[in-house]
């Protein structure tokens, strides 16, 4: 009887190996770096924001360690965040850091808008009258109705079937 060459075990597989990224000193708003701060909370639906408003500032503004241009991918969300530095002409007084989590982009946008706000109300009570008017310091109530029983989902039942 011929004895057959034995198979040898299949070689771990390697990982790939990683290229060097080259990366740019990006520079980040740190809440308690710089000094004095004041704090404030902005919500919506289930998005939270921890808003640092660091005083004597150079106008960088940060969401979750990194810059809101890169957070933040649509204009429209960037804008959203600015608003209210730009109404009250604290683009580049005033550094922004902020913490967000839950929800989606757009609500923590709204939720960072609120925070930011809040803050500036803190730092200068006269900004509160414009800021007001233009519905910044309202939080949006809306959120996501709740699933009923019997219901397939909030509102939406079951297909009504005669037979």
């Amino acid at each position: 009887m011929a004895t057959e060459p034995k198979k040898k075990a299949p070689a771990a597989k390697k990982a790939p190996a990683k290229k060097a990224v080259k990366t740019e000193a990006v520079e980040v708003a740190e809440p308690l770096k710089n000094g004095s701060y004041i704090y404030a909370l902005g919500r919506r639906k289930t998005a939270i924001a921890k808003v640092y408003l660091i005083k004597n500032g150079k106008g960088l503004v940060t969401v979750n360690g990194q810059p809101m241009t890169e957070y933040f991918g649509t204009f429209e969300m960037r804008d959203m965040v600015m608003s209210p530095l730009k109404i009250a002409g604290q683009e580049t007084a005033v550094d922004v850091s902020a913490h967000t989590n839950g929800g989606g982009l757009k609500g923590q946008a709204d939720a960072v808008r609120l925070g930011i706000s809040r803050a500036l109300c803190e730092l200068n009570p006269t900004y509160r009258k414009t800021l007001k008017k233009l519905g910044f310091l309202k939080r949006d109530p809306r959120s996501k109705e709740r699933k009923k029983f019997g219901l397939k989902k909030a509102r939406r039942a079951p297909q009504w079937s005669k037979r």
